[in-house]
């Protein structure tokens, strides 16, 4: 059992920047490969990256790739999700997930554990 709990979200103005965090307690943290989702209101939830167990790797869809950075402190057993030039569109509510199999997924199914979310609102 994984607990994650996100937070660093707000209100920000389009091409500002905010950074998430994602902290994670219970088994071994360095166990999962990581993700991000987020879900803007009447929308699927939506895929935004994910990083290896280690770290070494990452992937990102394809809207936010060079805005956008993954990174994780196995040692803190912290998730982040650094977010510049932020665009209205990125307006959602952003999740942190773990999966314990499959590494850099982008189907919210293969994450067995996922935080409440926290809200990101970017104003134009």
């Amino acid at each position: 059992q994984v607990q994650l709990v996100e937070s660093g979200g707000g209100l920000v103005q389009a091409g500002g920047s905010l950074r998430l965090s994602c902290a994670a307690s219970g088994r071994t943290f360095g166990a999962y490969s990581m993700g991000w989702f987020r879900q803007a209101p009447g929308k699927e939830r939506e895929f935004v990256g994910a990083i290896s167990k280690s770290g070494s790797s990452t992937r990102y869809v394809d809207s936010v790739k060079g805005r956008f950075t993954i990174s994780r402190d196995n040692a803190k057993n912290t998730l982040y999700l650094q977010m510049n030039r932020l665009k209205p569109e990125d307006t959602a509510v952003y999740y942190c997930a773990a999966s314990g199999g499959v590494a850099l997924t982008s189907t919210p199914r293969t994450y067995s554990y996922w935080g409440q979310g926290t809200q990101v609102t970017v104003s134009s």
